[in-house]
């Protein structure tokens, strides 16, 4: 609140001091010394010796920020040299760092007083509270141990299932692992959430005490499921680490009983100190929490050193020459940084008291977090390494050098990829304890082209691989003499040069497009390219027409085997498409071949939906108010057919009058319909309407003809004699 009325004042200031000179008017003036409050203020600002007083007053107070904003900087001199801007930039950083070291151990010699919040009832509290909390606590956690029992015995199937199976399996298994632990803990959270509510106090209420520590049930043992995943202490076969199971329990039980410290302790502990004591109470607590967690995490370190260390060396520690190197050095002495982070930590815990030292655990966290699952992920990919790749024994037999092929370029790649999650790792630890902003990094101009250019370029090679092995692949198949037809020796010289020709070819593209997205220029290299492209293009200029516009036919997926489409001015079904030709069979059946060459437009009428367009004809006689009536009627009849009906898409869309024909007034309506559909619901429609217009005797007319006899210039004609018996006798 002290903080807020400083900044409120400084604020107004200002205002009234903008006001002031917008308006040129003087300031009022204290009637016993004939000053205004503002020239007292301005010479107080200009006084150094009363500034400076001012500041560590304001300071005292705990606002450092709103001394900021009240005190301002000197103008920089419009010409200073060289040596001096850079005298002024050290000095302003030297003092910059001991304000925040003097300011750092202020803090910590005031850290004592946090305790002071503490009363001596903190205890009696908690005591009530559990009390009140014991039916929940003991169904909560009875239901969660009973699952967890029966959970345990599910994992072990689950892990000698994976043990006899694939990487498949195994990826499976271990999801169906995290999600059954998850379900369990959902379910206890359910059954106390049920026990609160319907069997302690009021039907269908729940105090906010029960509320607290089921909110941190769910949360605390949701992390804990997650510590556990990557843990596996009950399924040895879906363990990610590499560790025994006698560690992955020890190191289990550990890390739960800090995840629980923490989480009940701020989530539970802490709200009912602050709700039922004081939050300076609450803030020690906090405090409290977090020195006995970091304790613990100190003692953990110190005494699982040497253990931690044999793990890192694996191997090489009964070797009979030390290793040597940074990565060996760190490993041996890994406990040092960790000690460092937990000091640091410590000092936090005292600066930052409350919920600062939450947050700062919580980044804590996730940099463990980021770290197991770096870790975990990366020990999957050496496994993998010393798997290798093992295809079925039918793609074996079809395609016998292409397992090869992935087991010499797959250990490469998972390489690179062990590399890349290590500086990942890295960069989000640094970015969860706030050293970096590596989000910021990433949205800024250098980032998005850094980042851009490393997928681009990965993009580009994962492809040109792909491509690449697809083409030798299917080469290697068509020339294994086991399947298929034994390929004659002209067709093996022209499979071995196609195979050749296209490696050379991808090669190239694939560095010019390397090149390119790294920054260089390779206009020498593609004006190259293009002679010779040229030069290929007037050998075979129609070839190359067909294949290049087919490329982006098939491309932009303008049709498919099974569409109907108009094609170079040809309706029909696609029965074949290939790089240079599609083939098409009409409705009376001929076959139809056509060049992507000479296909300028494709429509196709099957793609997402299609409309059947109904221009019907009435006479000018009838009123179009009772046709649109019937229209509709006859389209509800049309929804009645179920065979009709399941393709039918939306109701019938009335257009109205449409045109004024020589004989008819033409009324257009429209049906949205199933791709495909619309010719047939069409038919079906035009068969109910003309029934509904005979049975309302709407007239559908046709051409008629008028007989002319000719007439003389005195407007004679030629009689017409009619038999009226003849007629009577023929009705």
């Amino acid at each position: 609140m002290l903080r807020f009325f400083v900044q409120f004042l400084a604020a107004l200031f200002l205002t009234i001091t903008t006001a002031t000179a917008q308006t040129s008017q003087e300031p009022a003036a204290d009637p016993d010394t004939g000053r205004s409050s503002v020239d007292v203020l301005i010479e107080v600002i200009e006084d150094e010796a009363a500034r400076a007083e001012l500041v560590e007053r304001l300071r005292s107070a705990g606002l450092p920020e709103a001394v900021e904003a009240v005190v301002p900087a000197a103008p920089p001199p419009s010409d200073v040299s060289f040596g001096r801007r850079v005298a002024e930039i050290t000095q302003a950083a030297a003092e910059d760092v001991a304000d925040w070291v003097a300011h750092v151990a202020r803090q910590i010699t005031r850290a004592p007083n946090v305790l002071d919040g503490l009363s001596g009832g903190e205890v009696a509290v908690l005591l009530t509270a559990l009390a009140d909390l014991a039916v929940v606590i003991v169904g909560t956690v009875v239901a969660f141990l009973v699952l967890r029992g029966l959970g345990k015995t599910l994992y072990a199937r689950m892990s000698a299932s994976a043990r006899d199976g694939g990487l498949a399996r195994t990826v499976l298994l271990f999801l169906a692992s995290a999600i059954t632990d998850g379900v369990i803990v959902l379910i206890a959270w359910a059954a106390g959430y049920a026990l609160a509510i319907l069997a302690l106090g009021e039907f269908g209420q729940i105090g906010i005490r029960q509320t607290l520590y089921l909110n941190a049930f769910l949360l605390v043992e949701m992390a804990k499921v997650a510590v556990r995943l990557v843990l596996s202490p009950s399924a040895t076969a879906l363990r990610p680490l590499p560790i025994s199971d006698r560690a992955s329990a020890y190191l289990c039980s550990r890390i739960n009983l800090i995840v629980g410290i923490v989480g009940y302790g701020q989530l539970l502990v802490v709200p009912i100190i602050n709700g039922n004591v004081s939050f300076a109470a609450g803030r020690a607590v906090s405090t409290l929490i977090a020195v006995a967690v970091l304790a613990l995490a100190i003692g953990l370190v110190l005494r699982n050193r040497r253990a931690v260390s044999d793990w890192l060396l694996g191997a090489q520690v009964d070797s009979a020459t030390p290793p040597k190197g940074a990565l060996a050095y760190l490993a041996r002495h890994w406990h040092w940084p960790a000690l460092t982070y937990l000091l640091a930590m410590f000092v936090v815990v005292l600066v930052r008291p409350g919920n600062a030292v939450f947050q700062t655990f919580l980044a804590s966290g996730q940099v463990l977090v980021v770290g197991l699952v770096g870790f975990s992920v990366a020990t999957f990919l050496s496994r993998m390494m010393v798997r290798g790749v093992a295809l079925p024994p039918g793609i074996s037999a079809r395609v016998p050098l292409l397992q090869g092929r992935l087991n010499s370029f797959v250990p490469k790649t998972l390489f690179v990829l062990r590399a890349v999650i290590f500086v990942l790792v890295v960069l989000l630890a640094l970015n969860a304890i706030g050293l970096i902003d590596l989000r910021g990094w990433m949205v800024s101009q250098f980032g998005l082209r850094l980042t851009g250019m490393i997928l681009s370029v990965s993009l580009v090679l994962l492809v040109a691989f792909g491509l690449w092995l697809a083409l030798t692949s299917w080469v290697d198949y068509r020339l294994n003499p086991e399947f298929g037809k034994v390929a004659t020796a002209r067709e093996q010289t022209l499979l071995t040069l196609l195979r050749n020709a296209a490696t050379i070819a991808l090669v190239v593209v694939t560095l010019m497009f390397v090149l390119a997205e790294i920054g260089l220029d390779i206009a020498p290299l593609l004006a190259s390219a293009g002679v010779l492209g040229l030069a290929i293009g007037f050998g075979a200029q129609k070839m190359v027409q067909d294949i290049i516009t087919g490329i982006f036919i098939q491309f932009e997926n303008a049709m498919n085997v099974g569409d109907v489409v108009t094609v170079g001015g040809v309706t029909g079904t696609v029965e074949r498409l290939t790089i240079r030709s599609v083939s098409l069979r009409d409705v009376q059946g001929v076959y139809h071949i056509i060049p992507f060459s000479s296909v300028d437009m494709v429509s196709n009428y099957v793609r997402d939906y299609g409309y059947f367009v109904c221009d019907m004809g009435v006479a000018y006689r009838e009123n179009v108010d009772e046709v649109k009536q019937a229209m509709l009627d006859a389209f509800a009849e049309l929804m009645g057919d179920p065979d009709q009906a399941d393709g039918i898409l939306d109701e019938l869309e009335w257009f109205g009058v449409n045109s004024f024909g020589d004989n008819a007034v033409m009324l257009r309506a429209r049906i949205k319909c199933v791709p495909g559909r619309q010719w047939g619901i069409g038919r079906a429609y035009n068969g109910v309407l003309k029934k509904v217009f005979d049975a309302r005797n709407i007239e559908i007319p046709f051409p008629h003809q008028t007989i002319y006899f000719g007439e003389s210039k005195t407007g004679r004609t030629q009689s017409l004699r009619v038999d009226m018996d003849a007629e009577r006798a023929k009705a």
